[in-house]
């Protein structure tokens, strides 16, 4: 275990001089409550990456219980069946990738190498891993190591001396799931050198949760070794996991080159390679370049990214990048060797993705830059791309670039996208959100925005084509509104949709993200998308009740009735449920352009703070929101709709003390620095991010240029910004506490519970300083945060 340094603001240090990884624990998140088990976890990567990594290298393991997904590729307790240079990182759904792999063995007896589950290892010992590496000791005896590049991986096998040395390469590997959204090897092709120290080609995999038919990946690879033996191998399109599978005999080749079949069949023969090395190679190496592309775009990835065969050095460039590009952005000073850890893991899980395939993408050329692997906007519109605006602007202007460019040629941006397809879409055009976010916090640089508004204005008027989802064949889950019909013929969406009252409010903060950017882009249209924002008020309905409370957001048909419901639950919270993953009393939440009017239906300051109340009452859930549940409140840590709920107290004067009394109680409890310490899908980041906000002292409320004070963890931090530094001090008068007594901005004397944008960035920077204490005190007696949707 790595000793943890603290950082001291007494000591003056350029950023370079510390080495900011030291505080990243990999692994938090990589298991759920039941120790030892992933069900229910985080689903991060842990193993090797950049930051917004087209390659992440690590381990591929079995689960034993197939009724989750394991979309990392890690499980703590399943057999490794290969490393792989393909993941995702926190997401839910069915997996995707774990594709182009190796595996490194000691034995062939008993092995059929079209039946992965004859050769996968157990582990001897715990993984490590650090920031750009990564090690497990399998069963057989071989250590493995790995690093990561922006493109390219690169392996150490270490073998026990007096065995025999293979690795494998079963180009059908990918991670399984069961039932819906399985992904599939389709075709492929290898190549290799005469000597067996080179080999090439191409995968082709089909489907998985986002869909879309076949996809192809190109790679190169290299031993450091010359193989005393190389083969090719191919049998028939077999399930390669499931012990019921029936295999038939392997055929081999000495070959230089093997198709899986017809160029496009989509049941070609599996194919693979089978190396052996010779005894006295104790150590293996091995290089894998990645494209999208071609095999000689691959081959270069090698050349110009690792051209050596130090794995030290690849580990130390990968830290570097993260130091630099990442973790320097905000600097804290603590005396909390947990908090250090669990702060800087957050961080580093919220730049894991999407990932950035500029100059990859397949289908067009373009001088716009290209990230693939949204997944998905749905979570992390709500916070983790606010935060991506505010400390890494450049990549934040570049993903909106990619969006804006994907819209050009495919007719709608992106709300979830993997292997360079469009898909699934969970509620509404959340691509809106994200670039009106962007778009009001000032970020301009190369970004069209004429063009990012017309790509708006798709999403807001263009019904997408229907692709007839089986989990909801009700209306389109590629891309857009699927239900935009029925919002722009009654405001609202009926229930003869799925996901109707989730869809309704999601469409609303759309609109007014329409709003937002026409003000700058087309200003005649401000009061067209204002005035939809408003639907979600039609779907209100003041009879009904719950828990003694009055009011709620209902299923409503077309006449105006509503459908017979339980506002405490979302029924299986799937794509035909009334809501998606969130009960309604969550959803009554999430209206934050018009917290005014919500204010107002819900009767008033005094029952809003009342209702409020109840959302954190332990006992009261009635739904395990579609699996994505964690503890027994309505308020839903595990889960995005419920993020911005504990900080609304913001919004009732004199109440900002329950804000951080909830922020700090959700963090206490359900967040930690073990290997669970997510209370459920990290989704690219956004768990994650949330965690780095609510320890900050501050909330963005999204589609606005502002933030929600809360109560800073750290006293003292430092966030460099695009143009400047915002610093934010915490005078704790001696004690421990954490309710704010008083603050300034920018050394004015505040009562105010938010800050705007230009607060904090305006003249190279702001400064934020609370004075905390053990009291809660009503000091927010000033404006409350701005309700700009409000209509009179």
């Amino acid at each position: 275990m790595r000793v943890l340094h603290f950082l001291w603001w007494s000591i003056p240090l350029v950023a370079s001089a510390i080495d900011y990884t030291q505080y990243v624990n990999l692994f938090i998140g990589t298991e759920g409550p039941i120790k030892g088990s992933a069900y229910s976890s985080g689903n991060v990567f842990p193993g090797a990456a950049l930051p917004f990594g087209a390659v992440k290298v690590g381990i591929d393991t079995t689960r034993w219980d197939t009724s989750f997904a394991a979309n990392g590729g890690y499980t703590p307790d399943g057999n490794v069946t290969a490393i792989t240079m393909l993941h995702v990182s926190g997401t839910g759904g069915a997996p995707s990738y774990g594709l182009v792999p190796q595996m490194p063995l000691t034995s062939l007896e008993g092995v059929n190498l079209m039946d992965n589950m004859t050769y996968m290892q157990p582990r001897t010992k715990l993984d490590e891993a650090s920031v750009g590496f990564y090690k497990t000791s399998l069963q057989n005896g071989v250590v493995a190591e790995m690093s990561a590049s922006q493109h390219a991986g690169i392996m150490r096998y270490a073998y026990p001396k007096d065995d025999e040395k293979y690795v494998v390469v079963d180009l059908s590997h990918f991670l399984p799931s069961k039932g819906k959204r399985e992904q599939w090897y389709s075709n492929g092709v290898l190549e290799r050198s005469e000597d067996g120290r080179q080999y090439s080609g191409y995968g082709v995999w089909r489907e998985g949760w986002t869909g879309g038919g076949d996809f192809r990946v190109y790679f190169c690879s290299e031993f450091d070794t010359v193989p005393s033996s190389a083969q090719f191998f191919s049998g028939p399109a077999t399930d390669p996991y499931w012990p019921n599978a029936t295999f038939t005999s392997t055929t081999f080749t000495n070959s230089t080159s093997i198709q899986g079949g017809v160029t496009g069949y989509q049941y070609a023969d599996r194919i693979g390679a089978l190396f052996k090395f010779p005894t006295n190679a104790t150590t293996v190496m091995s290089k894998v370049g990645i494209s999208w592309i071609s095999v000689d775009k691959a081959c270069r990835f090698i050349s110009d990214e690792i051209p050596h065969w130090d794995l030290n050095t690849t580990v130390s460039q990968a830290e570097e990048k993260w130091n630099t590009e990442v973790l320097s952005k905000i600097e804290v000073k603590t005396e909390n060797a947990t908090e250090l850890e669990m702060f800087y893991t957050a961080l580093y899980h919220g730049h894991l993705l999407p990932a950035d395939r500029t100059g990859e993408n397949p289908h067009w050329e373009s001088d716009e830059p290209y990230y693939d692997d949204f997944y998905t906007l749905w979570d992390t519109f709500r916070c983790l791309h606010s935060l991506h605006t505010l400390i890494v602007p450049d990549r934040q202007e570049g993903v909106i670039r990619a969006m804006i460019d994907i819209w050009r040629h495919e007719r709608f941006m992106p709300e979830g996208r993997s292997h360079n397809h469009n898909g699934r879409v969970q509620g509404g055009s959340n691509s809106d959100n994200v670039l009106a976010d962007s778009y009001v916090k000032g970020l301009r640089g190369g970004i069209n925005w004429a063009d990012g508004y017309k790509a708006m204005k798709t999403n807001a008027e263009v019904v997408p084509y229907n692709n007839f989802d089986f989990e909801d064949p009700t209306g389109s889950t590629k891309e857009g509104r699927g239900a935009l019909e029925d919002w722009l013929k009654y405001g609202y969406v009926t229930p003869n949709f799925g996901r109707s009252l989730s869809k309704t409010v999601d469409y609303a903060l759309n609109d007014f993200s329409l709003s937002q950017v026409a003000r700058g882009e087309a200003p005649d249209d401000v009061a067209l998308y204002l005035n939809r924002s408003s639907g979600w008020q039609k779907m209100w309905h003041a009879n009904v009740t719950s828990l003694n409370f009055t009011g709620f957001l209902a299923p409503t048909f077309a006449n105006g009735s509503i459908e017979d419901y339980n506002p405490l639950s979302c029924g299986a919270c799937d794509w035909l449920a009334i809501s998606y993953e969130g009960t309604p009393w969550e959803y009554s939440w999430t209206i934050p352009f018009d917290m005014r009017t919500l204010i107002a239906r819900m009767g008033g300051v005094n029952l809003t703070e009342a209702r409020l109340d109840a959302m954190f009452i332990p006992g009261l859930s009635e739904s395990d929101a579609n699996g994505n549940s964690a503890g027994t409140m309505i308020f839903n840590p595990g889960n995005e709709p419920s993020f911005s709920t504990p900080f609304l107290y913001n919004y009732l004067p004199g109440r900002q003390w329950k804000s951080v009394l909830r922020a700090k109680e959700v963090a206490d409890e359900f967040y930690g620095d073990d290997r669970s310490g997510l209370p459920g899908n990290d989704d690219a980041g956004a768990l994650s991010s949330w965690l780095v906000w609510n320890w900050l002292g501050l909330y963005p409320v999204v589609t606005q240029p502002v933030y929600l004070l809360l109560s800073p963890r750290f006293d003292d931090i430092s966030m460099k910004l695009g143009n400047g530094t915002l610093r934010i001090t915490a005078d704790r008068q001696g004690g421990a506490g954490i309710y704010v007594q008083s603050v300034k901005v920018n050394g004015m004397q505040w009562n105010q519970s938010w800050v705007s944008h230009d607060d904090i960035t305006k003249n190279g920077g702001g400064l934020i300083e609370f004075v905390l204490g053990e009291e809660a005190v009503g000091w927010d007696i000033g404006n409350v945060p701005p309700s700009p949707g409000y209509i009179a």
